[in-house]
Parts: C-alpha cells; sequence; structure tokens
C-alpha cells in the first residue's frame, strides 16, 4: 500500500465521529448563543431592579427638601447629611447623595458628586448613568423636581452587588445547561454506537467471509437503510452466483459437447493423412468441414446461453424494426437454403413493424426458430421443404410466427421440447445440435417480456413456433 493511500486512510474519519461533530457542533453553539442571550437579559434586568432601587432612594431624599421658613428664601433639607446617610446606607455597597440647588449650588450631600447630564444641564427629569466618584466606578440616577423649587438629587451606588447577582444568576443557568451539553453528548455517543453496531458486525461478516461463500448474509438490521444495504449486498451476492454458475455450466457443456465434434475432427484428419488417394481426401475434407461447422454451431448456441443465463439485468432496449429484421436474415439464408432445396419466405412485411426490444435478442430469438425449422423441419414423402416467417399486428402486440411443413411436435412434448438439453429428431430419426435451440428462444423471450409457445400447424402438417412482442 502507497503512502498516499495509507494517508488517505487515516485523514478519513469514522461514521460515528462524523455524526458526533456533525450533532454537537450545532449543539455547541446554541447553547452557547443561548448562554449570551440569558447573560444579555439577566444583565438587563437585573440592572433594570437596582436602577428602580436607586430611583426609589432618590425620590425619598427629595421628599426631605422643603422651602425655608419664608416664602421665596430658599431650600433646606428637613434631615442633617449624618441621617440622610443613615438612611441611605447599604452594608455591601458605597452610596453617595447630593442635593443641588438650580444655580448648581450644592444643597447637601458629597461635594463634587456630579454627573455630565448636570453639567450640560439636560432637560430630563430621570437620567441614569455610569460615573467615576472618588476613583471608584458607581451607577448614578439624577432625578430633577420643580416643587418646591426647581432641584436636582443624585444618588450614586457601587455595583459591586449587582455584579455578584449577575454572576450568580449565570453560574446558576449556564453551568446546569452545560453539564446538561455534557449529557447530551455522552448519550448520543452511546447511541450513536449502539445503531451503528449492525454496520459494523455487517463490515465484520464481509471481511471475514471466504470468497468462495456466496450464501445470502444475515443483517442484523435496526434502521431501515441498514436492511436496504443487506439486501443490496445479498442481491449482489446472488447476481455473483448466478454468473459464476452460468460460467461453470457454459465450461462444462463446452468441455462436454464439443469433446465430440473435435474428436471426429482428429479421427478423420488423421484416417486421410493414413491413405494416398485424393479422392478419400477430398472426402474426409468434406467431412471435416461440416464437422467443424457443427462446432461452430454448438459454441455459438452455448456462448448465447451463457450471455442469456447472465443477463439477469436489466437489458438495454431501443426502437426495434422487426420486418427488416426478418428480412435481413431471409437473405441471409437464402442462398443455404437453396443448396438444401429450402422454400424459405416472409409474408407480412408490406409495413414497417417497430417493437421496443433488445435488436441483438430478438435477433437471436429469430436466428435460432430458422435455423431449427430448417434443421428439423423436413417433410415426409420427397415433398419439397417449406419455412415461411410471418408478422401481423394485433391489439395484444406484434406476433411473428415461424412455419415449416415438417413432422411437427406431439402435444404432450412440446413442454418438454422447450428444456435445455432436450433434442429434436429429424425424420430418419438422427439427432442434431445440443438441444438448446429452443431453450435459448425461451430464455431470450424472458428477458424480452415476450410469448413465446409451440403449436402444429393448422393443416395438421407442420409446427408454427410464435413469438408475441408486446407493442
Amino acid at each position: 500500500m502507497s503512502d498516499s493511500t495509507t494517508f488517505g486512510q487515516a485523514a478519513k474519519s469514522s461514521l460515528q465521529y462524523r455524526l458526533m461533530r456533525h450533532v454537537l457542533w450545532p449543539l455547541g453553539m446554541v447553547w452557547l448563543l443561548g448562554t449570551l442571550l440569558s447573560a444579555g437579559i439577566a444583565n438587563y434586568f437585573v440592572q433594570q431592579a437596582f436602577d428602580r432601587s436607586l430611583l426609589d432612594d432618590a425620590y425619598m431624599v427629595a421628599s426631605h427638601v422643603k422651602l425655608k421658613g419664608m416664602p421665596q428664601s430658599g431650600l433646606e433639607v428637613n434631615m442633617t447629611s449624618a441621617e440622610l446617610n443613615s438612611l441611605l446606607f447599604d452594608q455591601s455597597e458605597a452610596v453617595a447623595f447630593a442635593l443641588i440647588n438650580a444655580d448648581g449650588s450644592l444643597l447637601a450631600g458629597h461635594p463634587g458628586l456630579t454627573t455630565p447630564s448636570v453639567s450640560q444641564r439636560t432637560g430630563n427629569l430621570i437620567e441614569f448613568e455610569n460615573i467615576v466618584f472618588q476613583g471608584r466606578n458607581m451607577r448614578a440616577v439624577v432625578l430633577r423636581q420643580e416643587r418646591p423649587e426647581r432641584f436636582s438629587v443624585i444618588v450614586a451606588q457601587t455595583a459591586m452587588s449587582r455584579t455578584q447577582l449577575l454572576e450568580k444568576l449565570l453560574a446558576y443557568s449556564v453551568i446546569p445547561e452545560l453539564l446538561l451539553l455534557v449529557m447530551i453528548g455522552a448519550w448520543l455517543r452511546w447511541v450513536i454506537a449502539k445503531d451503528l453496531q449492525p454496520l459494523a458486525e455487517l463490515m465484520q461478516v464481509v471481511q471475514n467471509r471466504d470468497g468462495s461463500d456466496l450464501s445470502p448474509m444475515q443483517v442484523r438490521a435496526s434502521t431501515i437503510d441498514l436492511e436496504n444495504l443487506g439486501n443490496a449486498v445479498n442481491a449482489l451476492l446472488r447476481r455473483i452466483e448466478g454468473g459464476l454458475n452460468a460460467q461453470k455450466e457454459f465450461t462444462g457443456n463446452v468441455a462436454h459437447e464439443l469433446r465430440t465434434p473435435l474428436a471426429g475432427i482428429r479421427a478423420l484428419a488423421e484416417y486421410g493423412l493414413e491413405s494416398s488417394q485424393p479422392a478419400l481426401w477430398r472426402s474426409q475434407l468434406h467431412q471435416i468441414r461440416d464437422s467443424s461447422i457443427r462446432a461452430s454451431h454448438l459454441t455459438d448456441q452455448l456462448l448465447a446461453l451463457a450471455i442469456a443465463d447472465e443477463a439477469d439485468m436489466e437489458k438495454k432496449t431501443e426502437l426495434v424494426q422487426l420486418d427488416e429484421v426478418i428480412t435481413a436474415a431471409i437473405l441471409q439464408r437464402s442462398a443455404s437454403a437453396r443448396d438444401l432445396h429450402i422454400d424459405l419466405g416472409a409474408v407480412g412485411m408490406e409495413q414497417a413493424c417497430f417493437i421496443l426490444a433488445n435488436k441483438a435478442l430478438a435477433e437471436g430469438i429469430l436466428n435460432n426458430l430458422l435455423d431449427n425449422a430448417m434443421r428439423y423441419g423436413k417433410p415426409a414423402g420427397g415433398q419439397t421443404q417449406e419455412v415461411t416467417v410471418s408478422l401481423q399486428t394485433h391489439t395484444e402486440g406484434v406476433e411473428m410466427v415461424v412455419l415449416d411443413n415438417g413432422p411437427g411436435i406431439a402435444a404432450e412434448d412440446r413442454e418438454n421440447i422447450l428444456k435445455r438439453g432436450v433434442q429434436g429428431a429429424n425424420r430418419d430419426g438422427s439427432n442434431q445440435g445440443l438441444g438448446l435451440g429452443l431453450s435459448i428462444v425461451t430464455r431470450y423471450a424472458q428477458l424480452l417480456g415476450a410469448k413465446f409457445w409451440l403449436q402444429n400447424a393448422d393443416h395438421g402438417t407442420g409446427l408454427q413456433a410464435h413469438v408475441l412482442f408486446q407493442r
């Protein structure tokens, strides 16, 4: 194995890891966004609560501001600064306040306590601001009052308690969510590993299986996807087994059936070599030619049957003009039919006739039926042998009939003659071929979805081979 292949395998992650990553990353992002959202909401409402408390303190301080005894003589506070500090006391926070007259002078409270809004004299009645007073960051509220005279109240407080409260709120909400995320991750890891276990078992079975074992695998399917995968693997094994069986059968047929004609050819050649008579040589060469033709025909039939046995998969179909296929087959055999004194012809070719089929299979059906009729359809009594191909179209489909005027086949033998290896007999009783021609036609018709049957001719002499193609 090359280094690049090893690196490529190492770079690939397991399905379990990929599923965990695809699930946990979105969960983590949702948790992070939820945490940020929770922090923002908590900070907002904590701020609102403390600001409201500050505003209440400002109103309380403002309620102690009165006019002095004589009208238009100014404002006074009916409590001392110590009493106000005691009233505003907070055990965890530092609090400062200031009462400021309309002219900016300090009425009571902490000198130097001011805010930008007070300095700029904005007109809002209530304003909250973050300020720095005596070196400490504080939250301040400015309350402007118009009665009994215009004045402003500033109450400022450090924010340690609100920060601690916010931290506690986040801790009590974020930590449980984080623990829940960890628990979900652990649960997902366990569930994904459990659901993927049958896939690991299937992989282990495939790895440990011997190459010659093509029996269906037992798949423990926990999901419909895994069940479909198991069915697909078993279907592949069945197709491979069918192909191997077809190859074994083809090999056996070739070894068995070709042994006889090849041995005959060898014997004829040896006999001819032992003689010095040219006439005998010529006779032997004619017999060798006939034997080689027979061997070639047998080989073609065996190959055609092997291809048909492996054709469980969908065949490529096309629009086939059946009348042209018949015409070409008749012309191809016209010379040999003339030599054998066979009247070979066709009827019903006046109009074009199309079918949706595999052209090679359609040609194979016609060629085997013609060969079978020319071989076995010899009439008795020295009559001229006739082989006719007819074509007609009707509501059920396109029907092709190959008719001869031979002896025909008895009704009880017609089903048996379609089986592989059952040979037909000539008028003289001699057998020819392997008995594969009609079995090839039967198999090809099945692959094309066509109907094939045999029946004796209407006039009582001869055989009709019918093939009904779907239109």
